[in-house]
Order: structure tokens, then C-alpha cells, then sequence
């Protein structure tokens, strides 16, 4: 299996697509030049409500609506966590040592939250679920520093292996190595991409994660509560830590700035695969180039098919997803029961499909075709327990109720991806009536010839596929040619665009306004 990144930068969000065997699998969107509140960040906070009833508090994090942080997350040695922060923000000249610490009672799980916060206090926390609708984002007082090999906790002395690594010889190595390299005071967690790792590489990943901590305890002695002390990696780096594997075979950027972040990272990290990373320089959208979009608009929207006929309806609510079956017209076998077993098994490696391409987290409720043999629905279940185990995300999942219905919880962290399959009409703005389309190519000659003046020769021009292969009629007499010759501008083809739909840019490669000038 060959996996490729993707990474599409735009002035307003970078979206980064995960493809295996040329299938789009996971598609992640991020935007620029606001705060995103992203899982990882560390904030300098403070209490605004104190909750009894849901033994929480609401903290102010600089965000429209207060994040929440429960008791169970405030960790066992949030009081000494807490007196190390206070030494941290009254001493701005030092960088007090945390292992020297004087160690706190340490914060039981049967306890209050009114007996540990109130209001007005400040607190360091971290970001653990970013905003979804209409709730803020849930927090953590427990700060960790994610590394590719291993996660660093300050303050817990413990070290963890991933579960995932199952060999028990190699599991002591790591627990008895990492114990004689880590610093006094620091607990840290191996992840399972450390398997076999070099006692090197391990050290170099835990000193440069300390020095991110120390760099965090630095950046809180310069802040004012209510602020961001520490952001995380961007998305695109974080994808590629979680991820890289040897079956990378390229990660393409079509951004000079972030293709060169990418290769410093990987030349760190795994310098083995600095060279996978490409600059994408073609005219054409780089989605278009890697079949993304075309992806995106077959596999988001309500409506989603599979193998034999059959489909499958995503509905989302604000408690749940549910996913309803069908099988189509089409029939694979006589006997009912087959048939209905047979869709359903289709169904499922698309719905699997779907929860990470979507990355859909929650309640999930499928309705699949009704089967009356418990040895089919047995067969369904563990078909998804088995498919489901290739998910990064954690999950549970139940049998087949009496209703037909399977119910899945997965983990959520950040919002479903959403994507509008559906076009409404450039020209007419949904109302039904148009212009006449003959007259379409002269109005935007119209445009070429106005922006031409002024933003001079080098422009390019975008159309719906259709269109361009209209404009490119003739080879010598074509549009394309005729407005390059006259006016410089360079014709390509996006299948993001409508039908009639235009998307200028100039030589530098920004977006242009034709109603602008």
C-alpha cells in the first residue's frame, strides 16, 4: 500500500489530504491567520464559573464561549502543577526546575471542584476536543508535549508503553531505556512508532521535547492571563508526525514556505524521508492534478454509493450521525436474507470508509438492511470490529440491536468535515433563469480585457472543465490561444468551479476580483 499527503495552501486555509492506493482517506482543513483553538495548544487561563452540579468549571480561554475543564481532568498533581506555575509567572527571570518541586496532596478522583478552583483563579491548560457547533473547547490540566516517538508529561515520573507494541522484549527495552535517559520530574509515554528504534533517535526526540517544555514555561513568564502560551504544530506537521510511515511514497506542497517547513521537520525526524517531500508548481489546482476533488464531491455528500447499486444517507444532528442502508434495485442473490447479508457486508467497508474520511466522532447509529439469521449478524459485527481496527480514533462498538440498528461511539476531537457537493449557479444565484449561454465566453472576455489593464499580462484564468474545453476548441484559432495572444492570460481548467463560474488570479499568484477594479 503506497500512501501520499497532499497539502493544498490557499490564502484563507490549507487543506491536507491522506490518500492510500490513489483513495482519498482522510481530508483535514485549517485555517490561517485567526486562532483555531486546535487539540494541543496551551492556554494561560482563567476560571469564569465554577459548575457543582457538573463537578466542572468554565474556563476563559480567549475564545467566544467558555472552554469547559471537569474535575477527572484536572490529574492527580494539578496542586503542585499549580504552585509550579505561580513560581513560574512571580519569577520572570528564571526558569524555576521542576524537579525539584515540592510535591502537593495530590487530587483525588472522588472529589469536588469547588474544593480545588474558584473563581478568579488562573490555570494553565490544554486543548483536548477543539470547538464543535455551538460548544466551546474541553480542556485539560494535565499538559503534554507530542513528539513522533514518545509524549512528554512534566511532573509525572512514570513511563508508558503504547499498548499496540506487543512484543513483550521489546516493550521492557524501551520502558528500561527511556526510564535511564529521561530527566527527573518528567513522565513519558512511547508511542508505537518507536518500536525498534535507535537509543539515538529516542534521546534526541526527548532532549528537543524538554527544551519545547522549558521554551512553554518561558513563554507563560511573558504572558497575561486569558492569553496562548504554546500553539501546536500546524496540521499539516501534525499529520505527518501521527502518520509517516514507510509506505509514504510522496507528500506534495504546493507552497514554497510550507514545502521547506515539511522538509526541515522531516530532515529532523526521519531524515530518510526528507526526500519523499515535493514542490507542486503546475498551473493546474493540485487537487485536480491528485484526482481530490472529484473525490470529495463523490464521497461528502449525502448521498454516498457502493459496490453492487447499493447506498448509503449520512445524516448529522446535533446529538448524532445516522447511516441508513440501501440496496438499490439491483439483486445479488434470490434468497432475501443473502441478499440483504451481502449489501450489508459492501455497506460496511464503506462506512468505515466514511467515519475517517469525515472523521465523524460521537454517537453513530446504522441502520442496516434487515437480516433475521443471528449467524449473518454476528458475521456483520465482527466484519466491523475488524475493519474498525485500522482506525486510529478511539471506538466501542455494539452488536445489532433487535431493531437492526448497530451503534458506534468514536472518539471526537475537532469538528466533522464538511464539504458542499452541491452547486448553486454562479450566474443566476439559485433563482432558475440565466443569461443566454452563447453570450457566457464574450462577458468573460469582457473580464480578461479589463483585468488585463489592470493588473497587466500574466493572469490566469480558471473555468469549469466543460468551459475550458469549449475555450480550447480549434488549436491555433481556440479562445485559449486567442486571449493569450491579445491579452497574456493563461486558461486552466478547476473542477471545484460551477459551470459558469470564473476564478481570476494575478502573476503573483493572488486572488482577483473582477468587480474590484
Amino acid at each position: 500500500m503506497k500512501s501520499e499527503l497532499i497539502v493544498d495552501v490557499q490564502p484563507q486555509e490549507i487543506a491536507i489530504a491522506l490518500t492510500e492506493d490513489d483513495r482519498l482517506q482522510e481530508i483535514n482543513r485549517e485555517k490561517r491567520n485567526e486562532d483555531n483553538f486546535a487539540v494541543g495548544n496551551i492556554y494561560y487561563g482563567r476560571v469564569k464559573k465554577v459548575m457543582p452540579a457538573l463537578n466542572a468549571v468554565f474556563v476563559d480561554v480567549g475564545y467566544e464561549k467558555e472552554a469547559f475543564l471537569h474535575y477527572l481532568d484536572l490529574g492527580s498533581e494539578f496542586r503542585t502543577f499549580q504552585q509550579f506555575v505561580t513560581k513560574a509567572v512571580s519569577d520572570r527571570r528564571r526558569v524555576p526546575a521542576i524537579d525539584k518541586q515540592k510535591r502537593q496532596p495530590e487530587v483525588g478522583k472522588e472529589g469536588k471542584i469547588e474544593d480545588v478552583l474558584k473563581v478568579g483563579d488562573t490555570l494553565l491548560v490544554q486543548v483536548t476536543k477543539e470547538p464543535i457547533n455551538t460548544k466551546g473547547p474541553r480542556l485539560t490540566a494535565e499538559i503534554s508535549i507530542a513528539g513522533r516517538n514518545m509524549v512528554l508529561m512534566p511532573l509525572s515520573d512514570g513511563v508508558m508503553v503504547s499498548q499496540k507494541i506487543k512484543r513483550e522484549s521489546e516493550r521492557s527495552r524501551l520502558k528500561q531505556l527511556i526510564s535511564s535517559i529521561k530527566p527527573h520530574g518528567f513522565g513519558v509515554i512511547v508511542r508505537t512508532v518507536a518500536e525498534d528504534k535507535r537509543v539515538a533517535e529516542l534521546d534526541s526526540e526527548l532532549r528537543l521535547l524538554v527544551e519545547r517544555w522549558h521554551e512553554t514555561v518561558k513563554q507563560l513568564q511573558q504572558k497575561q492571563p486569558v492569553s496562548l502560551v504554546s500553539e501546536e504544530i500546524g496540521r499539516t506537521i501534525g499529520i505527518i508526525r501521527d502518520m509517516l510511515s514507510s509506505s509514504f511514497t510522496s507528500i506534495q506542497v504546493n507552497d514554497e514556505s510550507i514545502y521547506e517547513e515539511v522538509k526541515q521537520y522531516l530532515t529532523l525526524i526521519a531524515p530518510e524521508s526528507a526526500k519523499i517531500v515535493k514542490l507542486y508548481h503546475q498551473k493546474q489546482p493540485i487537487f485536480d492534478k491528485f484526482d481530490i476533488t472529484r473525490q470529495m464531491k463523490t464521497g461528502l455528500g449525502r448521498t454516498v454509493g457502493f459496490k453492487h447499486g447499493g447506498y448509503l444517507i449520512i445524516d448529522k444532528t446535533e446529538a448524532l450521525f445516522s447511516i441508513d442502508v440501501n440496496s438499490g434495485s439491483k439483486k445479488l442473490y434470490e434468497d432475501q436474507e443473502e441478499n440483504a447479508f451481502q449489501y450489508n457486508m459492501a455497506a460496511a467497508d464503506e462506512i468505515v470508509h466514511q467515519l475517517r474520511l469525515r472523521d465523524i466522532g460521537g454517537i453513530i447509529i446504522i441502520d442496516f438492511i434487515d437480516m433475521h439469521t443471528k449467524e449473518h449478524q454476528q458475521q456483520l459485527y465482527d466484519h466491523m470490529r475488524s475493519l474498525m481496527e485500522r482506525d486510529r480514533a478511539k471506538h466501542n462498538i455494539l452488536p445489532l440491536s433487535k431493531f437492526g440498528l448497530m451503534q458506534i461511539t468514536r472518539q471526537r476531537v475537532r469538528p466533522a468535515v464538511e464539504v458542499e457537493v452541491m452547486e448553486t449557479c454562479p450566474t443566476c444565484g439559485g433563482k432558475g433563469k440565466i443569461q443566454p449561454s452563447i453570450l457566457f465566453t464574450d462577458q468573460v472576455e469582457e473580464q480578461v480585457a479589463h483585468l488585463s489593464e489592470q493588473y497587466g499580462r500574466g493572469l490566469r484564468l480558471y473555468l469549469h472543465p466543460y468551459v475550458y474545453a469549449y475555450v480550447c476548441r480549434g488549436l491555433l484559432g481556440s479562445l485559449k490561444q486567442q486571449w493569450f495572444v491579445k491579452y497574456g492570460v493563461h486558461v486552466v481548467e478547476n473542477q471545484s468551479l460551477g459551470m459558469l463560474q470564473t476564478q481570476f488570479y494575478d502573476s503573483k499568484g493572488e486572488p482577483v476580483n473582477p468587480e474590484s477594479k
